[in-house]
């Protein structure tokens, strides 16, 4: 099986993690189920389920190595990972802004190696996106769920859950191109016909194979309608992770190491599949 998750740090009915399920045959992908998380500890037992999978999460999964030496932080994955599972919210948001606030004007966060080449947010960042807190609340779930995370200073016990980090935004940004347009929005307000239009193309694009993984994705009309009508975007990022853990198991396939990651990875850091 193959998945693809959008995460949320404090899951609610209101805001659901998203777990797109399906599978790939050749170059399709055929997406099976959405399914809808509303709880951290249902997101662990999910992650425990006794079957195989290869899941693309959108959370990032290690800090930038520059960040973890000035603060003295351990410069193994494992133990920083750890010490940083240890921190509450409000330790980690007072001890990045410290270092923010330390640095000069456009050099305030540090980035890891994949954020250039992915076009994402730094992982240290706490607001606008949160991702500080989504690696806070999901790292050390696959940790103690045991399973496999290729590319990073971990020994994994269960190598049939096979856990990558993906980013919805970068395979986003191909389907709606360098000026990207916005396709989701929380706020009932701005979601406007507008975004409507750009989640169908983007759809439309998808299901024509019209990215760089050389990939299709297979729906049915019902899901088709779902993938629309979700003006969160959160069902829709959860496919976009799907596309990129199949191009991940197609990597594997073809006897590529780890799942398509670069032959060079930062074990500290991490990498963003298909970056």
């Amino acid at each position: 099986m193959i998945a693809g998750c959008d995460f949320s740090s404090s899951p609610s009915r209101r805001k659901a993690i998203v777990v797109a399920t399906g599978t790939l045959q050749q170059t399709r992908v055929q997406l099976a189920r959405l399914e809808t998380i509303e709880s951290l500890d249902d997101f662990s037992a999910w992650l425990r389920q006794d079957r195989a999978w290869i899941c693309a999460f959108d959370f990032p999964f290690g800090l930038p190595r520059e960040l973890v030496h000035t603060l003295g932080w351990p410069l193994e994955w494992h133990a920083c990972m750890a010490h940083y599972a240890s921190l509450s919210r409000a330790q980690v948001r007072d001890t990045f802004a410290a270092f923010c606030n330390a640095r000069p004007a456009g050099r305030k966060f540090a980035h890891r190696a994949t954020d250039v080449p992915a076009g994402s947010s730094s992982s240290m960042k706490w607001v606008n996106p949160p991702v500080a807190y989504m690696l806070h609340a999901g790292v050390p779930r696959l940790i103690d769920a045991g399973v496999s995370l290729p590319g990073l200073g971990h020994s994994s016990t269960d190598p049939s859950r096979i856990a990558l980090e993906g980013y919805p935004g970068l395979l986003a940004r191909e389907l709606l191109g360098p000026s990207p347009r916005s396709y989701k929005n929380d706020a009932k307000a701005l979601q406007t016909p507008e975004r409507l239009i750009a989640r169908k193309d983007m759809l439309t694009a998808l299901e024509h194979g019209q990215t760089r993984l050389g990939l299709r994705l297979k729906l049915t009309h019902a899901q088709r309608e779902r993938l629309i009508d979700d003006a969160t975007g959160d069902s829709l990022d959860a496919v976009l992770c799907l596309m990129q853990a199949a191009w991940a198991q197609q990597q594997h396939a073809a006897g590529h190491p780890r799942y398509g990651l670069p032959a060079v990875v930062d074990p500290l850091e991490g990498w963003i599949i298909t970056a």
